[in-house]
């Protein structure tokens, strides 16, 4: 195979990765004392880094390989997801003063602190099964396909040696390390992208030009409002299953809240994620709108710039459009993605099995001998990784970042509603949240099996309005993945509130302060004294943003 970098490429791909070793260094250097050093990074990060940490961790390689991907497929939808800003808010207002004031390490942690050990134990397991198949295995499919295209390496080689080298670092820094090379990840990536943005506007001919040839051959690639009928992409499933997801997604889950835990204090932690909010608009500009460039490019000059695979829309704009230098700064900042991702899920992982599995079952361990387990654990989630690799391998025909929301809209529900009413209703008790949870996983199988099952049915009714299937299962299984988060989440907050008006309230006593109705005057008092005008004018700013990219993208 040959390289498409030249040598000029490599010295500043080789620069990057030197600094980024440095980095990696300098936090090794500064020793993790106990688990707060090494999975909170000592509650010590100030909001600039814990925002471009919240971005880097939601950025992985299969975000720019699959968001790029869907803009050439399909369009404007998808930006529905990126435009979860505005739930990044939801987190640094709503939940983290709950979070905080708790003192959990992991959310299965603060489960347990609001309802009972059953629920630890069951997100704590859930979390981590997970992670493994979806978030570890999708981002290194995405960074074998990055690694091959540019570097032109088997997929093996690459994808492999940079898992390794990711879990290096992050198994000697812990969670320092994964949040400053973070940071330096967050600036890497989003100047390459925004070049290739430039690059390829200027290559199709402007924004007008490209809207003109995009809509004569795709008329909806620009419209985020397509009919509730719609079989991939209704506006009610984007618009609100899409919410219940991303509040599960930016508010519960460990893999993003972890970096707001890491902050000083209330203040600090907000105020990474109004500046994380702010990161998380640019997806669309810098991965997605490239995605449609080189859909327009594939028309206008289908030889150069024709595609085999959707997947593959943006490795090929770096390749075929940036000039010697830039290739391998782009190529930086695409490898930036997947480190940056597999060090937050490798660090996740290893906090939640040390915290909430480990020091359950061991509660005696010393800090030394917890900081070695986290260390372990963090090794065992590299090698389940690296044995994923092949297969992934074969998700190929698929367009990886359709996949990935799918599956998460079946994972989200029970939680989003657990957690949201937890905090929200103080009568909500320990028997139903872990009711909840469990139907939900149930709910969550059978959706996944029948939907394996009918498969080809379903493919068949997409592309040809029939199918010879019938029956209540297949049914079920033929609801578009979207409006499904919706009825599971509806099901799961009627169950969750069933439950606990037909069972006894909880000791308000041993919840005071994780839910509204049980705070006390001095946490009203703590958390008023946390933001100032600035980050309420910021918040609506942000929000104005949301509401004017949803109004200009209809078609």
């Amino acid at each position: 195979m040959q390289s498409y970098l030249e040598t000029a490429d490599w010295i500043v791909l080789g620069i990057y990765l030197l600094a980024l070793i440095g980095v990696a260094v300098w936090v090794v250097l500064q020793k993790n004392k106990n688990t707060e050093d090494y999975f909170l990074a000592g509650r010590n990060v100030g909001w600039f880094v814990i925002g471009a940490s919240i971005f880097a961790s939601n950025i992985g390689s299969e975000h720019v390989v699959g968001l790029a991907g869907t803009g050439f497929e399909s369009g404007m939808p998808m930006a529905h997801y990126e435009l979860h800003a505005w739930i990044v808010l939801l987190l640094g207002w709503l939940f983290l003063p709950f979070y905080i004031r708790s003192g959990a390490f992991t959310m299965p942690e603060f489960l347990e602190k609001r309802f009972d050990s059953r629920s630890r134990w069951f997100l704590s397991v859930f979390s981590l099964v997970a992670y493994v198949l979806t978030k570890v295995s999708i981002t290194i499919y995405a960074g074998g396909i990055v690694v091959s295209e540019l570097l032109s390496i088997p997929f093996w080689y690459g994808a492999i040696g940079i898992v390794i080298f990711t879990g290096l670092y992050t198994v000697i820094g812990g969670m320092k390390a994964v949040i400053y090379t973070e940071t330096l990840q967050t600036i890497v990536l989003i100047l390459g992208s925004c070049i290739i943005t430039y690059l390829g506007l200027q290559e199709v001919g402007g924004w007008s030009q490209l809207t003109e040839t995009v809509r004569i051959n795709s008329p909806e690639h620009f419209n985020m409002w397509r009919p509730m009928s719609d079989p991939d992409f209704p506006w009610t499933g984007l618009l609100f299953g899409g919410t219940i997801v991303g509040i599960w997604y930016w508010c519960t889950d460990q893999y993003i809240v972890q970096r707001t835990l890491a902050a000083h204090n209330l203040k600090v932690g907000r105020r990474g994620a109004i500046f994380g909010a702010y990161l998380k608009l640019l997806p669309i500009f810098i991965f997605l709108i490239p995605g449609i460039i080189a859909f327009a490019l594939s028309i206008q000059n289908p030889e150069i710039f024709g595609l085999e695979k959707a997947d593959r829309a943006f490795p090929m704009l770096v390749t075929k459009l940036l000039p010697v230098g830039l290739k391998g700064l782009v190529a930086g900042g695409l490898m930036a993605a997947l480190m940056s991702s597999l060090a937050s899920v490798f660090n996740s992982c290893s906090t939640i099995f040390t915290i909430d599995i480990y020091k359950k079952l061991h509660p005696g361990k010393s800090e030394r001998q917890l900081l070695s387990i986290g260390k372990i654990a963090t090794a065992i989630i590299v090698l389940l990784g690296i044995i994923w690799i092949p297969i992934m391998q074969k998700i190929g025909g698929g367009v990886m970042y359709q996949y990935l929301q799918n599956v998460q809209s079946y994972i989200a529900p029970p939680v989003t509603a657990v957690f949201l009413l937890g905090i929200t209703w103080k009568r909500v008790n320990s028997k139903a949240a872990i009711t909840t949870l469990m139907v939900g996983l149930f709910l969550l199988i059978l959706r996944l099996g029948s939907e394996i099952y009918f498969q080809q049915d379903i493919l068949q009714f997409k592309s040809t309005g029939s199918h010879s299937a019938s029956g209540i299962l297949y049914g079920f299984a033929s609801i578009n993945f979207a409006h499904m988060a919706i009825f599971m989440f509806i099901f799961s907050v009627i169950l969750c509130i069933s439950i606990t008006l037909l069972t006894n309230q909880p000791n308000y006593q041993l919840i005071k302060g994780l839910s509204f109705g049980t705070l006390s005057l001095e946490d009203k008092k703590i958390t008023k004294s946390s933001y100032g005008t600035i980050d309420i004018i910021l918040s609506i700013i942000l929000v104005i943003i949301v509401i004017s990219i949803l109004s200009y993208f209809t078609g």
